[in-house]
Formats: C-alpha cells, structure tokens, sequence
C-alpha cells in the first residue's frame, strides 16, 4: 500500500463541523511510509483533546484499522506566526476571556475553563491578568508563591494541573494596585515574556472587565487564538457585551462564542427554576450578533462555595453546575479546533 492508496483510505473520514472529507479540507499535512511499512500520518488539528478532533483521529485509526494499518499519528497545524514573532512560541492555543462589565462572573468561567481543559488531559496555563483586582490565586487554593531559576526567569506555581501567573503573586494580599497604563503594559509584557511556562495546549487569560489598557496591551503583543466573551442575561450586562465584541472585531481577533452565565437559579427547596436576571438573552445575542453559543451557566451557591474555597466547580462529577461547565469547555475547545482548521482552507 502507498501513499496514494492511504490518502484515498482518508477521504472517508469527515471533518464533524466542516462538512466535508478530511483529505479534501486541506487536513492532511503529510503521509509517510517507512521501510518497515509504518505509515506515519501529521494531520491538520490543533485543539488538543476537544471532542470532535479527538474524534476525527479516532475515525482515521479506525478506517486503517480495517486495513491491518496502524498508523502513528501527529497533530499539527500552521497558525502563521513564527517562533521569533511570537513572545509565547510553546503555546498552542491563547484564550481570553473577556467582559464587557464587572460582576457577570468573568474570573469564575475564565477558572472552570482552565480547569476543565486540565480535566480533559490537556497542559493548560492560567493567566490572571486583571491586575486591579487578581483574585484567581483565591479561586484556585493556591498558597504558593512563584519561584525563580537562575537565569531570573519565574517559574509558575501549579494547582490541580494549571500553571498559574497572577498579579496577586507579586503584591500584599491586600495592597491596592495603582498603577497608570504604561506600568500595566511594562508589567504584562514582562510576565509573558519572563516566566517559564514550558509547553502549553491552552493558557487562559482572565482579563479586567471592560476595554481598557490591558485589553490593548495583549491584543497588541501576544497571539490570541480566539476570545470568550462572558454576559450574564439582563439587558445592561448584554449592552457591554457588545462593546467588548466590537473591541475584539478592531482588533481582528476571532471570537469563540458567548457565554451566559447566572442564567437560573434552582431553588433547593421547590426545585423550581428562577430566572433572576432574565431569561435568554445570552443566547438571544449570539443568535443576534451570528457568533457561536457556548452554554448556559446556572446561578448556584456552589460556584461561590468553590471559588471561596479553592475548588472550581468543573471538578464536581455529581453537580449539574459542573456538567453545564464541562460542556461549555467541550465546545470551547471544539470552536477552537474550528476555528484553525478553518483556516487550512
């Protein structure tokens, strides 16, 4: 069997969100055959463990299965930015998760996603970068300070598998930060260059709320794969939504979706579901503006009960809460994965 015939084997396997077969979406980089007949295939994917490219890889070992071939598979996909261009060249995918407002639970989704990308096996960095009010260290029990090599790079401290950067590290727990632009600007980009994250699948990065310097500055320094913008239902929370979407559209910066969370409470008593800040209007406005809805987070006292404690809601296997954040991570990571193959076309 070569070449022409494993490719021919390939195009029986469909890309799930792009409609179409794998060889004639650009998704195959390269098939080799060695002497011993190993067939080495490097496919086009570059969301590491979400469902539909784990999938996809599942689908090419199980067509050369029936063939006696077991191949040894690479994932790897041309983003368009070189090691030397990039000041976070071992990164795979930068998320960021934005808002429009304070208050709609920002830091909340920006930890369970981090932590449900861990869960899912991938090597995840988690960036706090509101750096008026850093509270993720909190969020996630870590006690832990960064330390240094001798090169005078920081080395990030971990918690449940997450690399973990954060103002809060490098202030008193209770200074107040104040600091103009050109500081915070001085100061991000010393982080991301400075500290030892190794090799990353995903780094998220809690940005302030609101479209202010640091929102400029890492738009304008560091290679963001896609942004998450966060809104809780209610009309005044939807309205700075729409500023942080036309923030990350001048900038040029795709967007991964919209999503709502408080969007119910169930009352532990009734068991009745109370739409306290309205009903839909999360998914109303991604429908509206034509960008993907990512899910529906409910209002639970266990969300608050986990970040004040250090345990992100996302690793509670029998809550309801936690599932609806583990399926918002899935189709995160899967609106990653569309979003680079996209571009292979």
């Amino acid at each position: 069997m070569d070449k022409a015939d494993i490719l021919d084997l390939l195009r029986r396997v469909d890309d799930p969100d792009l409609g179409d077969d794998i060889v004639s979406l650009n998704l195959v980089n390269e098939v080799t055959i060695d002497a011993d007949d190993t067939v080495h295939i490097s496919l086009a994917l570059g969301a590491p463990y979400s469902p539909n490219e784990t999938e996809i890889a599942a689908r090419v070992r199980e067509i050369l299965a029936a063939e006696g071939i077991e191949p040894e598979l690479t994932a790897d996909v041309d983003r368009g930015i070189t090691a030397e261009e990039s000041i976070l060249p071992n990164v795979k995918n930068i998320i960021a998760v934005a808002s429009g407002k304070g208050g709609v639970g920002k830091s909340t989704v920006a930890v369970n996603l981090a932590a449900g990308l861990s869960q899912m096996g991938a090597r995840v960095g988690l960036f706090d970068a509101d750096v008026y009010g850093p509270n993720v260290p909190r969020m996630v029990g870590s006690d832990e300070r960064p330390k240094a090599t001798a090169e005078e790079k920081i080395v990030p401290p971990e918690k449940f598998g997450m690399k973990l950067m954060s103002m809060a590290f490098l202030t008193g727990q209770d200074d107040p930060v104040i600091w103009r632009g050109p500081m915070v600007h001085k100061l991000l980009t010393q982080l991301w260059e400075d500290v030892e994250w190794g090799h990353l699948d995903y780094m998220i990065i809690d940005l302030p709320p609101g479209t202010g310097d640091t929102q400029l500055t890492l738009l304008q320094t560091v290679p963001v794969t896609g942004a998450v913008i966060v809104t809780t239902p209610q009309e005044v929370a939807l309205d700075d939504a729409r500023k942080a979407l036309r923030m990350f559209g001048k900038h040029q910066t795709p967007v991964l979706g919209i999503v709502e969370n408080m969007s119910s409470f169930r009352c532990p008593d009734c068991g009745n579901d109370h739409s306290i800040f309205g009903e839909g209007g999360g998914e109303r406005f991604a429908e509206e503006v034509e960008m993907p809805f990512l899910g529906k987070i409910p209002l639970d006292p266990r969300v608050r009960t986990g970040g004040d404690e250090g345990k992100p809601v996302v690793m509670d296997e029998d809550s309801a809460t936690g599932d609806a954040f583990r399926e918002f991570t899935e189709n995160t990571a899967t609106n990653v994965g569309v979003l680079l193959r996209r571009r292979m076309q």
